[in-house]
């Protein structure tokens, strides 16, 4: 593998967004290469990362993700040529599909064709960002005459959001790379493998949001874990990932008893194995250990997702525990 190892972390970090200078400057100094941003239901995907630009230099950004639904085609191309004009070779767009809960119940749009929509718009990305015309017919959508009128010194590459084989491959043909969560070490060459398979050997990042409790009150942690893990994987992409991943007999308890209504019923029907499977536990120096395994696997970029499931747990020292550089 010739594509480096660059250790994220995920932002925005926590408070108020105009007083993380500091703290951003920090993650450079601990050795984090990158900080990626997510988009649910906080902070937008940009402008965090507009933000670190200039604050940090040292820092890569990186939208993971931003929704392909939720940002009509000309207005995705202008929010990404600004930020790759203002950091240029240092941001990278991560866009995928989201869920039909942010998608559809939160933003009113219709969650319809995956797939097909994700495609669209890496296409029609590649076409605004060559700073010609674009008038074209894509299956989920047609743009008229839009030129994108700033043209970023370098193009930002684009990466797709991507669980299981159809969007890997989509990720691996179409793209210039993938983005994942919730999977385990074990599971990154079965990923690896499938974006390989779409982009027919050629080399490809993989990002992955890593989740992370640097704790060894295990029993808590795990307490914790199942009410987010539950919170997940009964979204319907989500679900469908972890049975392809091969859980689907350890998760089969939890979504009988989530669909039957019993919330307390199904969180004790999730194993063990699976919280360990999924979330990052322990001593910082296990947690590190386990990062490195992700890496070991096929993870070329980390985005460290760290969980406050024990209260007595400092944020701060968290991170400065998971550190590179410790």
């Amino acid at each position: 593998m010739t594509l480096p190892i660059r250790p994220g972390m995920t932002v925005p970090l926590p408070g108020p967004l105009h007083a993380q200078r500091d703290r951003i400057v920090e993650l450079a100094d601990l050795g984090f290469t990158d900080v990626w941003s997510a988009e649910s239901d906080g902070g937008d995907g940009f402008t965090p990362l507009a933000l670190a630009s200039v604050w940090e230099p040292r820092l890569r950004l990186g939208t993971a993700i931003v929704p392909a639904y939720t940002r009509a085609p000309a207005c995705m191309a202008q929010s990404a040529a600004s930020l790759a004009d203002a950091a240029p070779g240092r941001f990278a767009l991560g866009i995928g599909s989201s869920s039909n809960v942010i998608v559809e119940r939160w933003n009113g749009v219709p969650f319809d064709e995956p797939y097909k929509k994700v495609r669209d718009m890496v296409r029609f990305l590649r076409d605004a960002f060559t700073g010609e015309k674009v008038t074209q017919q894509y299956d989920t959508f047609e743009v008229q005459g839009f030129r994108l009128g700033i043209r970023p010194e370098q193009t930002p590459p684009i990466l797709v959001a991507a669980l299981r084989s159809g969007m890997l491959r989509m990720a691996g043909r179409e793209s210039d790379g993938a983005i994942t969560n919730w999977l385990a070490p074990q599971d990154v060459p079965v990923v690896a493998a499938e974006v390989a398979q779409g982009s027919g050997g050629d080399e490809r990042e993989l990002v992955a949001r890593i989740f992370v409790c640097p704790s060894d009150q295990t029993d808590l942690v795990r307490a914790g874990a199942r009410r987010v893990i539950a919170a997940y994987m009964n979204v319907p992409v989500y679900a469908a990932f972890q049975e392809w991943l091969g859980r689907g007999d350890r998760l089969a308890g939890m979504w009988a008893a989530w669909k039957a209504g019993d919330r307390k019923q199904a969180l004790e029907e999730i194993p063990d194995s699976v919280v360990d499977d999924l979330v990052v536990h322990g001593t910082p120096e296990a947690c590190r250990a386990r990062i490195d395994e992700y890496f070991a696997n096929g993870i070329t970029t980390s985005s460290l997702a760290i969980l406050p499931f024990d209260p007595e747990l400092d944020f701060w020292d968290a991170v400065r525990s998971l550190a590179p550089a410790s």
